[in-house]
């Protein structure tokens, strides 16, 4: 969470940031401020530091346009809503009235301090560590109900109204045909024809099959006809390796972030879908038995066929209750490849 306050106030040149940290650039081995008008790097390049000092200790030097190491004093404002976030870190659960008296400010000033810099309240960013704890935990190896509760959640039903919510893109966004949004996109072979990958700043919103270029593209303006869409191999290459890695069976998991809209219950049976072992499957009926209602079956199918992002959310592996591979956003064929080579390694 703090790494994305500061590649925000970097994309937006924020002077108030200056001397709260620092970005080091590795491709240039250069450190500047926040405000710094040097062109923007990937955000893949750069790495933040809390002081000149600890940004010289890890090889880079300083810019000479924008001379960090002569920032003398940071932003009053903008340390103390730092300071809340570092406790918030430590107690997820801290109140509002707490925090405020720790800071010596009121309540509703550091409130409105506290949106206006971060964007959202201290109670969102509070519900965004705890997810950000839940997620953790879970690749760490924990079962979800542990995890779950030693991220604070006090109910299934809680966290996954906040997964949903914070799983990436609003409803509203969504709907808006990703107003306001940067997508990055390339376009290359895989073993089942092209495949097309696109992400945001905040993570993957598209990976699709097609036989031809045009096709993918066309399917993405479509999904996303008011995003600013950019075609860039390079921003994406890493996450193009560890698709293509999986898909010739040399990673059987795949845990990279997504941008992606959901409902809660849609949520909840991608989160299934993506504990399904390598070279397994399960039935729909199966996955609806897991959430509780055996009656959900169909309701389950709808929501593997609103997937957008191919083998990330492998709603491949989900098949019919005797075995018949059903319908797949990107054709049974496909499905059928994908399912045989993952039993085959």
């Amino acid at each position: 969470m703090e790494n994305e306050i500061f590649w925000q106030a970097v994309t937006t040149n924020d002077a108030r940031f200056d001397g709260a940290f620092f970005l080091g650039v590795k491709t240039t081995g250069i450190y500047c401020k926040p405000s710094c008008r040097a062109r923007l790097p990937k955000r893949e390049n750069v790495e933040f530091y809390r002081t000149p000092a600890a940004a010289e200790g890890s090889g880079f030097r300083a810019c000479l346009r924008c001379r960090p190491a002569t920032v003398k004093a940071v932003d009053p404002q903008i340390a103390k809503v730092l300071r809340a976030c570092e406790l918030i870190e430590r107690d997820e659960l801290v109140s509002l009235d707490d925090l405020a008296d720790e800071l010596g400010v009121s309540p509703y000033h550091f409130q409105r301090s506290f949106k206006e810099i971060i964007g959202i309240s201290p109670k969102k960013y509070a519900e965004a560590k705890r997810m950000e704890k839940f997620k953790s935990e879970v690749r760490g190896g924990s079962d979800v109900v542990t995890a779950m509760y030693d991220a604070g959640f006090g109910s299934s039903s809680r966290l996954y109204e906040k997964a949903a919510e914070n799983l990436g893109m609003t409803p509203t966004t969504y709907k808006k045909g990703g107003e306001g949004m940067k997508i990055n996109y390339t376009v290359t072979d895989c073993e089942l024809g092209r495949i097309l990958v696109g992400r945001t700043i905040k993570g993957l919103c598209s990976v699709a099959f097609a036989d031809d270029d045009a096709e993918l593209e066309q399917n993405l303006k479509e999904e996303y006809p008011n995003a600013e869409i950019i075609k860039d191999a390079g921003v994406l290459k890493s996450f193009v390796d560890e698709i293509l890695q999986h898909l010739a069976g040399k990673q059987k998991r795949l845990d990279l972030p997504l941008d992606i809209q959901a409902t809660a219950f849609q949520m909840r049976v991608w989160e299934l879908l993506r504990k399904i072992p390598f070279g397994e499957t399960v039935s729909y009926s199966q996955i609806a038995e897991m959430l509780g209602d055996k009656k959900k079956v169909r309701a389950v199918a709808q929501a593997c066929a609103k997937n957008r992002v191919a083998v990330v959310i492998p709603c491949h592996r989900v098949v019919a209750s005797d075995g018949k591979l059903s319908g797949y956003r990107w054709g049974v064929d496909r499905k059928r490849k994908l399912l045989e080579h993952e039993k085959a390694v």
